[in-house]
């Protein structure tokens, strides 16, 4: 698991650490205790401020598989349960390296309210080391807990502790406790995370003070590739620019591989995310991350109100905030999120294991989730609401080869069915006769497609009714002063190419704006 590569790049990155860290490692025995052992003797050596202690420590961790995080003889509040590899192995390591003084990811308005908290919170946040979007939940909550001792995160490999995921009812990941309790489930970025404790906890932010941003010349509100492109493009004009950005790469981060960006044959989502963040950073763009903007006050200086408390003005605005999953809508869908109802094949996919599992969409994404799925579950109903799948042919042809998918169209899904901890199945309506059928699955995969991130605009700029941001030939909404781009527009064609370009063309429409007002 842990190769000379490996091992050579965590030798590099510890080389700098401020303070040393020791991996605390209950005692006791477990099938899987020598293999954790292993690993982490094998870590540690890896570098003079690392070390390894194997003590009785039961009260503070949680198994004997299970391991904490000291800086100077003091429990940072970290936990890991489980052998962190596969995604979680850069949990491990940013864990590391931020409690050995890097730099928190953490927006200095969040931190200051983490900071205001007074009473205990224990995260616990379930995973599959095969998930890509549950790294993120662990890096957020174990950063909340190196801000205040009162917090606390755990990282449970949900594949170990079988009985706990069991005794829970917990069907997908990230699946997020707090103090016991239910917190969150599914895919949940650290913005939302912030914003479900705010919620809980309205009295700490009026202990807050934030630190007053001066007036920008250009606020771009989003992260994605539209976003980027605008920024830069910005930055390179001599323009005052602020980023607003609750999650840094937006869609593109969960896109797995990516092989029409021109001139870059192949690549991945994590891998362009992390290019964006490196180009960004060579220009004085002022990022503010995991924080969302709640609403713009319209005038010749726009002023912006943040979810973190913040608020503050600027000559102009580009919104490229994209777009998210769109939700059936049907009875039973929200409330069993994480219960057997989930968006992601390639994370969840594992937890149906021989099971029976229903795909809702007939696009490219969702036969595609079809055929993903057909090679781990035991059977794959594929319903489609229109009377034919409108995928690619290649892809049709490829699931209607597949011993193991059903295709069901001219389908409507009435809700998804379950026994309050699990679900159960999916009632459908056949559109052609309003027949009422009904079928027995443990898994429900809703793919059908995205619905723009424009709420927090309604009012501000003319939409269309679907949600997305009318925008003419350059950029501009019907707003003086607030431009859009991307996926959150009306432009056709929703690609990461189409994105850049117009948000580079957004940049210097509002370039242009600023010279002539």
């Amino acid at each position: 698991m842990l190769t000379n590569e490996l091992l050579n790049a965590v030798a590099a990155y510890c080389k700098n650490m401020q303070r040393s860290v020791t991996l605390v490692l209950q005692t006791g025995e477990h099938e899987k205790k020598q293999e954790l052992y292993e690993f982490l003797a094998k870590l540690v050596e890896a570098s003079d401020n690392l070390s390894l202690e194997q003590v009785d420590t039961q009260g503070t961790l949680s198994s004997p598989i299970s391991f904490g995080l000291n800086v100077d003889g003091e429990y940072t509040g970290i936990q890991f349960s489980g052998i962190p590899g596969g995604h979680e192995f850069n949990s491990l390591i940013l864990a590391i390296l931020q409690s050995g003084g890097s730099e928190l990811k953490i927006d200095d308005a969040i931190q200051s309210w983490l900071k205001n908290v007074d009473v205990d919170l224990n995260f616990e946040v379930f995973v599959s080391l095969s998930c890509h979007n549950c790294p993120e939940v662990v890096q957020a909550v174990n950063q909340f807990a190196l801000i205040n001792t009162k917090i606390s995160s755990e990282m449970i490999d949900g594949g170990l502790f079988q009985e706990m995921v069991e005794s829970r009812g917990i069907q997908g990941v990230p699946s997020v406790y707090l103090n016991g309790e239910p917190f969150a489930t599914g895919k949940v970025e650290v913005g939302q995370l912030f914003a479900k404790l705010q919620d809980k906890f309205p009295d700490v932010g009026k202990k807050v003070t934030y630190q007053q941003l001066p007036t920008q010349d250009v606020t771009v509100i989003g992260g994605g590739p539209g976003g980027v492109a605008a920024a830069i493009y910005a930055a390179r004009k001599g323009l005052k620019v602020t980023m607003i950005a609750d999650r840094f790469g937006g869609q593109v981060k969960d896109t797995v591989d990516i092989e029409n960006l021109i001139s870059n044959k192949k690549t991945t989502g994590t891998e362009l995310s992390g290019n964006m963040m490196a180009h960004l950073q060579d220009y004085d763009i002022n990022l503010k991350e995991n924080v969302r903007v709640d609403g713009i006050e319209k005038g010749d200086i726009k002023k912006l109100n943040l979810s973190s408390g913040q608020s503050f003005d600027s000559k102009t605005v580009i919104v490229a905030t994209g777009a998210k999953w769109r939700e059936l809508g049907v009875p039973g869908e929200r409330e069993n999120v994480g219960q057997g109802v989930a968006y992601c094949p390639h994370c969840d996919g594992p937890f149906f294991k021989g099971k029976d599992v229903v795909v809702v969409g007939g696009g490219n994404s969702g036969v595609e989730a079809a055929i993903d799925l057909a090679g781990m579950v035991n059977k794959v109903t594929l319903i489609e609401f229109m009377p034919n799948l409108k995928a690619d042919q290649v892809l049709i042809d490829r699931a209607s080869s597949t011993k193991n998918i059903e295709i069901i169209n001219n389908a409507a899904v009435q809700s998804i069915d379950s026994d309050g901890k699990k679900v159960q199945g999916v009632t459908y309506t056949n559109r052609s006769d309003d027949e009422v059928n009904q079928i027995e699955v443990a898994g429900v995969f809703v793919q059908i497609g995205l619905q723009p991130n424009s709420e927090f605009v309604e009012g501000v700029v003319e939409k269309t009714q679907h949600g997305e941001i009318v925008i003419d030939e350059r950029g501009r909404t019907s707003e003086p002063g607030i431009f859009a781009c991307g996926d959150v527009t009306t432009v056709p064609y929703k690609q990461i190419v189409v994105a850049m370009g117009e948000g580079a063309k957004a940049s210097l429409s509002a370039f242009d704006y600023l010279i002539r007002n």
